[in-house]
């Protein structure tokens, strides 16, 4: 979700602190302590387009209109509870922080109750002449730093939350420039291009530098019909299928969908029997994650005994672009 500057808020709301000018901004170190691509993922990068259309760095549309940094998501809240660090991207010195915001997300509480602090628990750090990142979303009562303190480059600064106006677990990351937005996958990129400018990762974040077009977020079984809060919270993860399971359910979810995307999901008994499939329509428009489900009711007194597989497949214009097989034990 998009985060609003807080460092304007004058020093009686957010406490704060000056820094002095540096000489050369340091590459950055990737803000999260998580495997991109596996235990997080880029939800939305930095929108190129003035106009009320989307563009990403790299031409496509992982974005939103007129979003302002990098949201870095965790797979659900339950791996966000176990407590994933926030890193200072560089060398610096920590100018503003709140903290003291509820983990909850805005659909629960409603935009009104965050307004003037949608950026919830973070922080900003000044890195010199003109540079600072900020830090979003963070989770109450994690930050371990105050203004004025020097910070180093991987320096903890709390821990990913739900804090302000989001929905879903992540960090958003702004970097700025004299005030100005800068995309830390394309500096110097003027407005309305794509495919130029040059990263400013360090070179040791290899993952960083590439950019699945959609990504498989989660993918399970449970022994019911499942919602999307339920895969959001990771309470279906408690539901776990059993030979006596009323049924048997695999689901998937996807970020970075694409209008007219196709995707199907099937379900195979231990003896290779599909055992239930579901061929979703094609989407009307893109979509920023959508999941989809296919199981079946038990039919007899339990479940055959044995490796339960699913295969999830997504097709762009007659394309193969994603699979994710997955399998599920059922003991006696």
């Amino acid at each position: 979700m998009r985060a609003f500057v807080f460092v304007s808020v004058v020093c009686a709301v957010i406490t704060c602190a000056s820094v002095a000018r540096s000489a050369e901004l340091q590459p950055f170190a990737w803000p999260v302590t998580c495997e991109l691509g596996t235990t997080c993922f880029i939800q939305n990068y930095v929108d190129h387009d003035p106009s009320d259309k989307t563009l990403d760095f790299r031409c496509g549309h992982r974005t939103y209109d007129g979003h302002d940094g990098t949201d870095i998501r965790l797979p659900d809240l339950d791996v966000q509870r176990k407590g994933v660090e926030v890193v200072a991207a560089a060398s610096g010195r920590v100018t503003h922080v709140r903290d003291g915001m509820d983990d909850v997300s805005v659909k629960v509480v409603g935009k009104a109750a965050i307004t003037g602090r949608e950026c919830g628990n973070g922080a900003v750090v000044e890195h010199g002449d003109g540079w600072s990142t900020q830090y979003c979303h963070m989770a109450k009562g994690s930050l371990g730093v105050k203004p004025g303190d020097s910070v180093r480059s991987g320096q903890a600064l709390g821990l990913v939350g739900l804090s302000g106006n989001t929905e879903f677990p992540h960090l958003h990351f702004t970097v700025r420039h004299d005030g100005k937005i800068v995309d830390p996958f394309a500096e110097g990129a003027a407005k309305g291009e794509c495919n130029s400018g040059r990263s400013l990762w360090q070179p040791t974040q290899g993952a960083v530098s590439n950019y699945p077009s959609t990504e498989i977020i989660n993918a399970g079984f449970a022994d019911r019909a499942v919602t999307m809060d339920e895969i959001e919270t990771g309470e279906v993860k408690r539901s776990l299928p059993g030979s006596q399971s009323a049924a048997i359910v695999a689901y998937v979810r996807a970020i970075g969908l694409q209008a007219d995307d196709e995707q199907a999901l099937e379900l195979r008994s231990p003896e290779g029997q599909v055992v239930a499939e579901y061929r979703a329509p094609k989407l009307p428009r893109d979509q920023a994650q959508y999941f989809i489900s296919a199981g079946r009711k038990r039919a007899g007194s339990t479940w055959p005994v044995g490796s339960y597989r699913a295969t999830f497949v997504l097709r762009r214009q007659g394309a193969e672009i994603a699979r994710r097989s997955f399998q599920v034990d059922i003991a006696q």
